[in-house]
């Protein structure tokens, strides 16, 4: 019993550990994610830097883009902010380079899901979008998934939006436009999310109560063990020798 008491506190231990380390990265994520948001904006990467794209290195770097909406191709994407629930206006932009980006130019509520209702805010001509470099969402959102076809969208999926567009030479990232107005106010920018959930010391702290709870229980056992063993009767030492 007090074996397996002690297997089971390192097991804990290790837990406990690995939570710390845990807790050092999402820290280290953190102060990396806001050092970029607060950046001077840097140019979105073309195609010769497309493939060494990753969340570790990209998600959230602040960038600067230049070029031409292609409004005629936007793409609604469903969404729940805090102004309500609505859409993500989704706007191919084809930069100066010759490459296009998506951009989420902002949210809308369903009365301005209509371009028409809110044409004011479609610039036409040259365009320079400042914002926050994103990765792509796959698939769908929870329990539901894209539907291109009938142009029902869950998530900001850059490959599947473009492929349904018939876009060429798109980066694999899309880019979260900032609060700069649109004009008539719609659709809204920077409402990108920026949080990141951070238990690891409240899980640390857990598995490591529970490896003392484990560690008191294996010197329970070992102590009542040896309490009994001490007060146990002696057995007879074989007997007594008769009188000479």
């Amino acid at each position: 019993m007090a074996g397996a008491a002690l297997v089971c506190a390192a097991l804990l231990a290790a837990l406990g550990i690995w939570q710390v380390q845990r807790l050092q990265w999402k820290l280290d994520l953190i102060a990396r994610v806001e050092a970029r948001v607060n950046a001077e904006p840097v140019a979105a990467p073309g195609p010769s830097g497309w493939n060494a794209i990753s969340p570790a290195s990209h998600e959230y770097l602040r960038v600067r883009l230049h070029g031409r909406f292609l409004h005629d191709k936007e793409a609604l994407v469903q969404a729940v902010t805090d102004l309500d629930g609505g859409y993500w206006v989704i706007t191919p932009l084809v930069s100066d380079d010759g490459f296009t980006i998506l951009v989420n130019r902002g949210f809308v509520t369903p009365q301005f899901r209509d371009p028409a209702t809110r044409a004011e805010g479609a610039p036409e001509g040259e365009a320079t979008v400042t914002g926050l470099l994103r990765m792509s969402e796959p698939g769908g959102g929870f329990l539901r998934h894209n539907d291109p076809q009938n142009d029902r969208w869950f998530s900001r999926d850059v490959a599947a939006i473009a492929a349904a567009r018939g876009l060429q030479d798109t980066a694999p990232y899309f880019v979260d436009a900032d609060a700069t107005p649109n004009a008539g106010g719609w659709p809204r920018g920077g409402l990108t999310r920026i949080t990141f959930s951070n238990s690891h010391l409240v899980y640390a702290l857990t598995w490591f109560a529970l490896m003392g709870m484990a560690l008191a229980a294996a010197w329970y056992v070992l102590h009542e063990w040896r309490r009994r063993e001490l007060k146990a009767p002696r057995p007879p030492d074989g007997g007594t020798q008769g009188d000479e």
